[in-house]
């Protein structure tokens, strides 16, 4: 509160995250940054969820920042409490998703000598963000924090750290400081010559086949993509990140690229003369898998340039809104009338794979039956977050979606442990959805506390939890590598009674046909619920052969 011309430079950092539109801010308080808490909870529309652990701080503002394209913030106090946060703040970075991540720092008064609790928080920050920067005058808090949003909600969104030392955070600052406009970003219009180009490459191409990423989730250019496809009967495949953004059931769709280097939709690549890219990051899949032999004419599309790299030669850059890019193609290029998608059958393939889980009763369920009853119990606008581990591999290929960000993974950087507070994040954005956080059993005990945030803070997910009593996806890769396997395998606590005790509900599959039926009554009952369903991993060796 402003004494004597001056407010607390703690309520100007709550006015300013105000300003930015943050309604949540994730994380932990320590001693060092308890005026923030105070502040924080005394806003009128910020609410402040406690975490049991920073890293599931910011995995929560990783999501948050996902699905809702607005920045999720997390805060902790410094050292330990800051490094907790690499995490998830990496996990942004590497995935394009806007982030503001807030710690504290020893005072300025002692940070140029050794003293207790001091690590160069900055250093560590920097190569995991896309700006970072510490606070030394208290004054310049509206500019960083405005700057901070700025640059974390960019064209290409990212992480952002700002390092608030104890001493500032104590301070108290001018009245007459106030938090800083947000400013408009618009769309830039495509380069009429760029454009030309690309008409003329298509115009030409005997095959072309698009590939969308998670930059077209990002840019809502679904619309836009569905319109140039169907104008030009133009086959489309997405990126894990991008499932979605072209619908599942659509008859020019024909598969989720990213798993392995000869999947079955890798084959239609194969047959492609141009390859129209739509916000494809290249981290989210090396682009040798859709272009072998460095042979395709490449058509870029996205809000940047493309980076660089020998397998991704760019023919034509179009670095522009998406949704008017692919539209003035619709416009101007000719259709392929000669392409039937009936003459691939990539998509059948699939499809099959997927149904024959529906008629699947073995126990444990093999990974077909439980993407297949995963699909059943949600709807096209519900979402799924599916951690990194064997799973992924399944969700990825098989799941249908119709919808961006409707089923989320973590591919920049592939981390473990996200799933469960990233569903917190996401059930907080979108409270009226169904949100289901899918699991190995080991990914799910890395921040298993976090059931105790959800009903503390009565945020209603379910929790899907794989269970094998191994590092699956590790296990495989051993056996192929060397015929055996390692340190991957562990034990389990009954769920159940680990669930319960938290006060959520637990279930235990014991047949295949209780995973539905249980899937939909978790999801009535409108609390945390955690289901314990074995699979059968030995279809990954039959997958591996497959393809």
């Amino acid at each position: 509160m402003a004494v004597n011309g001056t407010q607390s430079f703690a309520h100007l950092l709550a006015k300013c995250l105000e300003n930015e539109g943050v309604k949540f801010v994730f994380g932990l308080p320590g001693e060092e940054n308890i005026d923030i808490i105070e502040a924080l909870n005394g806003s009128s529309s910020i609410r402040f969820i406690l975490v049991r652990h920073e890293q599931a701080a910011s995995f929560m503002a990783d999501m948050y920042g996902r699905v809702s394209g607005k920045a999720g913030v997390c805060l902790a106090t410094l050292g330990p409490g800051a490094i907790n946060l690499l995490l998830g703040t990496a996990d942004a970075f590497t995935d394009s998703a806007p982030l503001v991540a807030l710690s504290a720092q020893v005072g300025l008064d002692r940070a140029y000598k050794e003293t207790h609790q001091l690590v160069d928080l900055l250093s560590m920050f920097k190569p995991i963000t896309k700006w970072a920067a510490i606070i030394e005058t208290p004054s310049a808090l509206p500019e960083m924090i405005r700057k901070a949003f700025k640059v974390a909600q960019a064209p290409r969104p990212g992480s952002c750290y700002i390092s608030i030392p104890e001493d500032i955070e104590r301070s108290k600052v001018s009245e007459n400081l106030k938090p800083l406009l947000p400013s408009r970003v618009y769309d830039s219009a495509p380069l009429e010559s760029q454009v030309e180009r690309a008409t003329k490459i298509l115009e030409d191409a005997k095959f072309p086949i698009i590939v969308a990423g998670h930059g077209a989730a990002r840019n809502n250019a679904q619309d836009a993509l569905v319109r140039l496809s169907e104008k030009l009967n133009i086959p489309v495949a997405t990126t894990f990140m991008g499932k979605g953004i072209f619908p599942s059931n659509h008859p020019n769709f024909i598969g989720t690229v990213g798993f392995a280097d000869r999947d079955y939709v890798n084959f239609g690549f194969d047959r492609s003369d141009v390859i129209i890219s739509v916000g494809y990051d290249l981290q989210e899949f090396d682009p040798v898998r859709i272009n072998r032999n460095a042979d395709k004419k490449i058509i870029h599309i996205a809000q940047l340039p493309a980076e660089v790299d020998d397998h991704y030669t760019v023919a034509v850059g179009i670095e522009s809104s998406l949704s008017v890019a692919l539209d003035q193609l619709s416009n101007r290029a000719s259709p392929k009338k000669e392409l039937k998608m009936d003459r691939f059958g990539f998509r059948m393939m699939v499809q099959e794979e997927l149904e024959s889980g529906a008629k699947d009763n073995s126990f444990p369920l093999k990974p077909q039956r439980i993407v297949y009853d995963t699909r059943a119990a949600l709807g096209e606008s519900d979402i799924v977050l599916v951690d990194t581990g064997a799973l992924k591999m399944w969700m990825a290929r098989l799941y249908p979606t119709f919808k961006p960000n409707t089923c989320l993974v973590s591919n920049g950087l592939s981390t473990m442990a996200f799933a469960l507070p990233g569903a917190i994040a996401v059930k907080l954005a979108f409270p009226e959805r169904k949100v289901l956080a899918s699991c190995g059993d080991g990914g799910f005990m890395m921040n298993s506390s976090e059931l105790e945030t959800a009903m503390r803070e009565n945020i209603p997910i379910v929790v899907l939890i794989w269970v094998d009593g191994s590092y699956g996806l590790i296990k495989w890769e051993m056996d192929n590598a060397f015929g055996h396997h390692s340190s991957v395998d562990f034990t389990n606590p009954d769920f159940v009674r680990y669930a319960e005790s938290f006060g959520a509900k637990g279930y235990q599959i014991e047949k295949a046909s209780e995973l539905l039926p249980i899937l939909k009554t978790a999801f009535d009952d409108d609390t945390v619920s955690v289901i314990a369903c074995p699979v059968d991993y030995s279809e990954n060796v039959k997958l591996k052969e497959r393809i």
